[in-house]
């Protein structure tokens, strides 16, 4: 390549010593010699443009993302709000003066041990994870210290008020937000999201938000990728006190989709309290018009009694769920479903087990039968390299468009920019796959230039498609909430 550049140059210095020492030179010698430059200088930025694979992706989905035929203009969210204070993990908790240590997982932090554990246990694997702090005292000390740490961030939080946020992006969305609100929150949220007064309150919910960067590490922990850990001792989002007033307010602001979230906020208050309160909210849940579909949105949950409940009560009367691949496989492992018997997943998770997964919980939980009174019959999948939508086919239209917004949003909020930038991502999704590890499947190959591989099992289809994942990540925090949200802009429900 420099050979092509010195010629270059050369080739433009000769035109212009022989330009100026002779003024006279045949026209035509020196329209040789300039189209000559031309040809050589189109040759040299050809071979520096070649279409890289992100490109091409990037370029593919800008193609294949329009609009539904129907869009939603009214959009109830709740019911778990708050602010989320982001910080350097591991920055943190040195400044907490804590050390190093062993990774164990804790279903409830109750000490500054019990979370330095947690968090490395989690940092270690590159994964997500949420947990309840239960020691108010304590958490009040850590969140002071956090709210004072160097570079520290607030942000809106919580999943409804993050999906109701990213929804209210769109100028032709208006968004019904239920949840705790205190003053700091109101201040972040957009001009068009509408809060009920009984939904404000004094103070608001904190939730700390420790993020660490791939190759993070702290003792002899070390982060194969970029992810966060979350903790709180929130007892407004805790309760799911804001339910009634959501359903409540439903009848005056007349939602064309209703975005549910904050389940996961029970399992912390104990099994007596989550049990009442599940019983009252799905009976409450069921009091929303037939004619509104619900989405369900999931977060990290660790009691399998709780996510069993969940399963068997909850995912029934919802149209549509999003949830990640710690969710999705603590599901199966809650369920005794496929693939149960795995740990944890091992690396990027494999798409044939996923969507036996996937296809388990539409046909135990969901509408697969068209006899059965389950709702269900919609799955968002997202992990950190692809993302899945499967559809009970009949019931949802233009998911290649949703599920390629949903990806390509993954990609440029991570990065912190308005559209993929294909320099900073990378893609790691597989380029050939299999439907299924439980029966006979296909073997399907990523084409760059039509990134949505499609294929049907019964009467569910699947749509995947790769993420251009982000090579160093500003931000990991909401990037779940943001999927789902797009997602959904981009989906209809079929007439039927």
């Amino acid at each position: 390549m420099w050979r092509q550049a010195f010629a270059a140059v050369l080739l433009a210095v000769s035109i212009g010593y022989f330009y100026h020492s002779n003024p006279a030179l045949p026209e035509l010698a020196v329209h040789y010699l300039t189209t000559s430059l031309q040809s050589l200088s189109s040759c040299l930025q050809g071979s520096s443009s070649t279409a890289t694979i992100e490109q091409t992706i990037s370029s593919a989905w800008d193609t294949l993302i329009t609009a539904p035929a129907t869009q939603w203009t009214r959009v109830a969210v709740g019911v778990n709000a708050c602010v989320d204070v982001v910080v350097t993990g591991v920055g943190l908790l040195q400044a907490l003066a804590i050390d190093p240590g062993t990774g164990v997982d804790h279903e409830v932090l109750h000490s500054k041990e019990d979370l330095k554990e947690t968090f490395i246990h989690y940092m270690e694997k590159g994964a997500a994870a949420e947990r309840f702090y239960s020691d108010k005292e304590s958490f009040q000390r850590i969140a002071r210290a956090a709210s004072e740490y160097p570079g520290a961030q607030h942000f809106v939080g919580g999943n409804a008020a993050l999906i109701g946020q990213k929804l209210a992006t769109n100028p032709h969305v208006t968004v019904l937000l239920c949840g705790p609100v205190g003053p700091k929150l109101h201040e972040l949220l957009a001009d068009q999201i509408i809060v009920p007064a009984e939904s404000l309150q004094v103070t608001d919910e904190y939730h700390l938000i420790l993020e660490y960067k791939a190759g993070d590490k702290w003792g002899s922990s070390q982060a194969p990728n970029a992810n966060r850990f979350i903790f709180s001792h929130d007892t407004s989002n805790g309760e799911m006190s804001a339910l009634e007033t959501f359903v409540g307010s439903m009848e005056e602001f007349q939602p064309q989709l209703v975005v549910l979230s904050g389940l996961h906020m029970m399992e912390g208050q104990g099994r007596e309290l989550w049990e009442e309160r599940l019983k009252e909210a799905v009976v409450t849940i069921s009091d929303i018009p037939n004619e509104v579909p619900i989405h369900l949105e999931l977060a990290s949950m660790t009691d399998t009694d709780y996510m069993n409940s969940i399963m068997q009560e909850v995912l029934p009367i919802v149209n549509s769920i999003g949830l990640n691949e710690q969710e999705l496989l603590f599901i199966s492992q809650a369920g005794l479903g496929p693939h149960s018997q795995l740990p944890s997943w091992s690396g990027v998770p494999d798409v044939g087990q996923v969507s036996d997964i996937l296809l388990w919980i539409l046909k135990q939980h969901g509408r697969t039968d068209l006899e059965s009174e389950a709702d269900l019959t919609r799955i968002h999948f997202h992990t950190l390299a692809y993302h899945i939508l499967a559809t009970v086919d009949g019931f949802w239209a233009n998911q290649v468009s949703a599920v390629s917004a949903g990806a390509r949003v993954a990609g440029s909020q991570a990065c912190g920019t308005q559209e993929i930038d294909v320099n900073r991502v990378v893609l790691k999704a597989p380029l050939e796959f299999h439907t299924s590890r439980d029966e006979p499947g296909q073997t399907m190959t990523l084409n760059p230039s039509e990134p949505v591989v499609v294929w049907h099992r019964e009467n569910v289809s699947f749509y995947f498609t790769p993420v251009l994942v982000c090579k160093n990540p500003l931000r990991t925090v909401g990037l779940g909430d943001a999927i789902s949200a797009e997602g959904l802009l981009y989906s209809e429900m079929a007439e039927q």
